[in-house]
């Protein structure tokens, strides 16, 4: 069964303020203060606006940077990449594809033996389904993804 996501005006509504500020404005979270910044559950990250999968536990490692970060997206059709020159920088923006929520920032320092890629993403900006409940949350098809990890 595949799912079509977009972005839900309901799914907006039902931010948090933190979240909204971060996924609409293009707000970042304070550096260690995510939920996600030393998550190490095996699962799914999903954006918390379309609910299209984003990132995998198995690709997430500690940076230090204070964000959550991941070498690379489950699947690159979710991910759009924008040039970003705010706060006097240029960096590479990553937003979801289909729920056009920022996510974050991509950067060329990640680990060489998976890519060299750190996306650093705001925990705010995501959902996390545990590999248990991946079936019953609509998300079966990526259950052979963690079949090694669970």
């Amino acid at each position: 069964m595949s799912r079509a996501f977009k972005k839900d005006p309901e799914a907006v509504a039902r931010l948090s303020p933190e979240q909204f500020r971060i996924t609409q404005e293009s707000g970042t979270e304070r550096p260690f203060t995510g939920e996600f910044n030393d998550h190490n559950e095996i699962g799914l990250y999903v954006d918390i606006v379309s609910g299209e999968p984003l990132f995998t536990s198995m690709d997430k490692f500690d940076s230090g940077c204070g964000w959550p970060s991941f070498a690379k997206p489950v699947a690159s059709k979710n991910i759009n990449e924008n040039k970003d020159v705010s706060h006097g920088m240029i960096r590479t923006e990553v937003r979801s594809t289909h729920g056009d929520s920022h996510l974050g920032h991509v950067f060329d320092d990640g680990p060489e033996d998976q890519g060299g890629l750190r996306y650093c993403i705001n925990s705010a900006s995501l959902r996390f389904i545990p590999v248990s409940q991946l079936e019953a949350d609509g998300y079966g098809e990526y259950l052979e993804l963690f079949a090694k990890e669970a």
